[in-house]
């Protein structure tokens, strides 16, 4: 007995064990943004895009800096030959066996055709481009997660109405147990409200589970603690959607989007490359300067054991002259690269005026469908009231209060359905408009 009743508290403190580690913790959406900026994989690594990018930048600021270049060797020489132009009468020439070189040279651009400048200029696009690819990245990262999270709320409010209509199923069949005792109601009726009990009671079973589901993606995604439920904040349901018209949500879409910004990305990078093409036509214009400190010198017959020191300055013009006939085509190619950005960028436009418009309509059609489900939920609930009276007077059928009580969870969830599809469609436009 005593091992049984050990077995038994292990069990117990097992289960205990197991309650406590499931902590429930509210969040609201922009703890839940906070936590993504802070925990999201795909968030770090485009930061880690936009880290490069910026030592791209740096690394092409510094093709204006000077190159400076120094060679040091040292060398064994052999003994050379000697012969006539007809490589007769050869004779050896005694060499002095080490030489040595030092070479300090330094050469600074000073013009390229605008090559450099572009260069730079190409590379702060990009880095501008990345930095938008990272905002692009985290406003996926907070849509994302606030579909699960909305999803979870409209679970948790589902999961609450459905509980709530089990307890006033429950109260109903104990009535009719009561009324069964006293000859007024037929076993066959109990049976039916009981199959009714048994239905909600596997829709909230269903409901767990999804919300189950859901809250683990979100706690996976934002990894926090194994066993942590999420529980959306209660107040969501009382935010302001705005009251902007299309054409603002149109204003904010053009200043914000980021889809826009990377498209005008594109133009510019496409017109520095243009530039770049055409520098190729123009010389290249350095300024230089060297010394070099040599032995033995080798250039005198017999060869001199001496170090030879020289230095120089000045400037150095470059030019391919191969580029008047070879550029050409490149430049067109890079004229129709930057023709195609424009494009793409007034495509983007369309695209996302279409979506803002979409977006707007949808956000009114939300406005309008919570306006009906209330007044449905009023009226199912006044209907409910005078068919449960009426039932309880013997004045109504069963059928027609299991019908009241399908239209009341009916129009219970399609108010928690339409409150949370208006905060879903008020997200979406900030999402399209990139304003998260």
């Amino acid at each position: 007995m005593s091992r049984i009743l050990r077995l038994m508290a292990l069990c117990c403190a097992a289960l205990c064990s197991r309650n406590t580690c499931a902590q429930q913790r509210v969040m609201t959406i922009d703890e839940l943004f906070r936590l993504a900026d802070e925990q999201s994989v795909a968030i770090r690594s485009f930061e880690s895009g936009a880290a490069a990018a910026a030592e791209g930048v740096r690394a092409a600021r510094a093709g204006r800096l000077p190159d400076v270049g120094v060679t040091a060797s040292a060398s064994f020489l052999g003994d050379g030959r000697l012969w006539n132009r007809s490589y007769g009468d050869g004779m050896s020439v005694d060499m002095p066996h080490f030489g040595n070189n030092f070479a300090l040279e330094a050469q600074q651009v000073v013009y390229a055709g605008g090559a450099v400048r572009s260069g730079i200029r190409i590379a702060e696009l990009e880095q501008g481009d990345a930095e938008t690819a990272l905002e692009r990245s985290r406003q996926d990262t907070y849509f994302l997660l606030l579909g699960h999270y909305l999803n979870l709320y409209k679970i948790d409010n589902r999961i609450r109405v459905l509980r709530e209509n089990l307890a006033l199923t429950d109260r109903v069949l104990e009535t009719m147990r009561a009324r069964r005792e006293q000859g007024t109601v037929l076993r066959n009726d109990i049976t039916r409200y009981e199959l009714q009990r048994e239905t909600l009671a596997l829709e909230l079973q269903r409901a767990e589970d999804t919300g189950s589901i859901l809250n683990h993606r979100l706690v996976t995604a934002l990894h926090l603690p194994e066993g942590t439920e999420i529980r959306p904040d209660t107040t969501l349901v009382a935010t302001d959607v705005g009251t902007l018209c299309e054409d603002d949500w149109q204003d904010v879409a053009r200043e914000n989007n980021l889809d826009l910004r990377r498209a005008q990305t594109g133009i510019g990078l496409s017109d520095e490359a243009v530039r770049l093409r055409r520098s190729e036509r123009l010389p290249q214009v350095s300024l230089m300067a060297a010394d070099h400190l040599d032995g033995p010198i080798t250039i005198e017959v017999p060869v001199l054991n001496n170090n030879f020191n020289y230095w120089y300055v000045g400037v150095g013009i470059r030019y391919n002259i191969a580029s008047l006939f070879k550029s050409g085509r490149r430049i067109r190619q890079a004229q129709f690269n930057a023709q195609r950005a424009r494009e793409a960028y007034e495509q983007e436009c369309e695209r996302v005026d279409n979506a803002v418009q979409e977006c707007y309509v949808n956000l009114l059609t939300a406005q309008a469908e919570l306006r009906t489900r209330r007044k449905g939920v009023e009226l199912a609930d006044e209907n409910y009231a005078v068919v449960s009276n009426r039932y309880a007077n013997d004045l109504a059928l069963l059928t027609d209060m299991i019908d009241a009580g399908n239209t009341k969870l009916g129009a219970d969830l399609a108010l928690v359905d339409a409150r949370i599809n208006l905060i879903y469609d008020y997200y979406m436009m900030k999402y399209v408009t990139h304003t998260l």
